[in-house]
């Protein structure tokens, strides 16, 4: 059962509950992604970073999140 205020979406393949309302950038920033370092592709789609505070995040949604980490 979810909680008030909340939506069900798949992240990377894994159900998770949300706070209704998101764009794309709240979703990362919720999920502690800065938004810069992230690839998302929304419901098959893969989203241009200007476009994530446009995308509403929305129950039933399908997100795979690639993040880049520095390093050698």
């Amino acid at each position: 059962m979810l909680d008030e205020g909340q939506v069900l979406v798949q992240v990377n393949g894994e159900a998770r509950e949300v706070p209704a309302g998101l764009s794309v950038d709240g979703l990362l920033r919720h999920l502690a992604l800065h938004p810069r370092m992230v690839v998302v592709e929304h419901n098959g789609e893969i989203l241009r970073r200007d476009g994530y505070e446009a995308a509403p995040v929305l129950a039933g949604d399908s997100l795979e999140l690639v993040h880049f980490v520095g390093g050698g």
